[in-house]
């Protein structure tokens, strides 16, 4: 039997942040800070993470988000190959960040991570209705790490 397709949207795959060059400077003085202390301690393996960790989140922080192709069947949400089938999931949420909206799916799984997917404000009604139908909505808070993460601008 083949998959209905109910909605089909694309949108970024997370928001992307402008940093000045204060948020380079202070992730610098950061990483100074730290291998400085790692050095006064002679702890060598902290001296390599914090390089490591450093050299990691630059990378990521530089690297533009993706356009991904998103769409709401019967069976589930695909994203791009990958589908999130509808029994993953508790609830989901809305939420509004920077005048981006998103759905929030929680997962049934105790330490699974939360989903987060972005969607057009001309589609959202729609995406909202069809998860709606499907699963208990909600209210969603951002936890303590995407705080964390907004807060840095990551």
């Amino acid at each position: 039997m083949a998959d209905k397709v109910i909605v089909n949207w694309e949108a970024r795959e997370f928001i992307e942040y402008k940093k000045n060059g204060g948020w380079y400077c202070g992730l610098a003085l950061v990483v100074i800070a730290l291998c400085a202390l790692a050095v006064f301690l002679q702890q060598w393996t902290f001296l390599a993470l914090v390089i490591v960790a450093a050299i990691a989140l630059l990378t990521y922080t530089m690297r533009p988000p993706r356009m991904l192709h998103y769409s709401l069947s019967d069976k589930g949400l695909s994203e791009g190959n990958n589908l999130h089938t509808f029994d993953q999931f508790k609830s989901f949420g809305v939420l509004n960040e920077n005048n981006h909206y998103c759905i929030m799916l929680v997962p049934k799984k105790r330490f699974g991570t939360r989903l987060r997917v972005y969607f057009p404000e001309t589609e959202g009604e729609q995406i909202v209705d069809v998860f709606g139908a499907r699963l208990p909505m909600e209210p969603v808070k951002l936890d303590m790490l995407d705080r964390l993460v907004r807060f840095l601008r990551i």
